[in-house]
């Protein structure tokens, strides 16, 4: 009997220390997703990026279908190595100091929401336009973001081969990101874009003859941010159809100009700017490669071809 007693016993105690045990179990999965829920309002989000990607090769390699789960900030930064003004590229600290920025922008976003609160008028009567506001401001006061003084240039006095891309510094990200702070409307855009992004905000890049610009996009709002200029302005797309060039309603078909660009878009635009790199530095092979995968990434986009074509002439007449 006293054998049969401790046995059932055991039994029990076993079965009891199980059920304890799940409900630990349980109990501190519960606690940790509480947990990770504060934390996840409390921290910046970072965009799914593909891990083995570490160089240009790689991101070319990928499908375009692929091309998504990419951070549009690696994207552009891997664009620019071995470019002329990228030979101190460090795509992990830029990386970084973009989280900075956006962790900034997320504070400074939530601490000034009670002028929103107060007078939605000045902003519009949207949040959204609010948002862009304060990380336009964050941007330039707390990070000195700015347009490169010697690149200002009137479409008067812009022209072919006039250096604008000589330094990949000024059109690309990490330009933007070291210790210059200056960039271009090549990369403005992009930066703005990357940060917002970070923030779970619905940007796109949209292209026009000669500039770049951001779009607030979703199923509830969508509207056009000039980032190049001083402050945040608001414009319609027609505005891009006469600005900074004429633009013709052929070449708006043919371009692709005021469309929101897909992640394979976006892609072609940055390498195109790299094309345009290696032809102010005359290497001309390096650029129509460029051009090549840009045409590649976005085949309804004539000029690519057109400039692939004029590359590869310039690569036959000096060889």
């Amino acid at each position: 009997m006293q054998k049969r007693g401790l046995k059932t016993y055991c039994k029990n105690a076993l079965v009891t220390g199980f059920i304890v045990g799940v409900l630990a179990v349980i109990a501190i999965w519960i606690i940790w997703s509480f947990r990770s829920l504060e934390t996840g309002r409390q921290t910046t989000f970072v965009p799914q990026s593909a891990s083995t990607v570490s160089n240009l090769s790689g991101l070319l390699a990928l499908p375009v279908t692929s091309l998504g789960l990419v951070d549009i900030a690696q994207m552009n930064l891997l664009c620019s190595q071995g470019l002329p003004g990228a030979e101190d590229l460090d795509v992990n600290g830029c990386l970084a100091v973009l989280d900075q920025m956006a962790t900034r922008v997320r504070s400074e976003t939530g601490r000034y929401h009670y002028r929103f609160e107060r007078n939605p008028a000045e902003f519009e009567n949207s949040e959204a336009f609010y948002k862009m506001v304060i990380m336009a401001v964050v941007l330039a006061e707390d990070f000195h973001v700015k347009y490169a003084p010697d690149k200002m240039v009137t479409v008067a006095d812009a022209r072919a081969n006039d250096g604008f891309f000589a330094d990949a510094h000024d059109v690309f990200l990490h330009g933007l990101l070291g210790a210059r702070r200056q960039g271009t409307c090549s990369s403005l855009p992009v930066l703005q874009v990357a940060v917002g992004r970070r923030l779970g905000y619905p940007l796109k890049l949209v292209t026009t003859k000669g500039h770049l610009f951001v779009r607030w996009e979703n199923a509830g709002e969508r509207f056009n941010v000039e980032a190049a200029g001083n402050g945040v302005n608001r414009f319609a797309d027609d505005y891009y159809r006469h600005w900074p060039m004429e633009v013709s309603e052929t070449e708006v078909q043919a371009e692709g100009y005021l469309k929101s660009l897909t992640p394979a878009g976006e892609l072609a635009v940055f390498m195109s700017i790299r094309g345009m790199c290696w032809q102010d530095s005359m290497r001309f092979a390096e650029a129509a490669e460029s051009f090549q995968a840009a045409a590649r990434l976005a085949p309804g986009c004539q000029n690519y071809r057109t400039m692939l074509v004029e590359l590869q002439q310039k690569v036959f007449m000096h060889r």
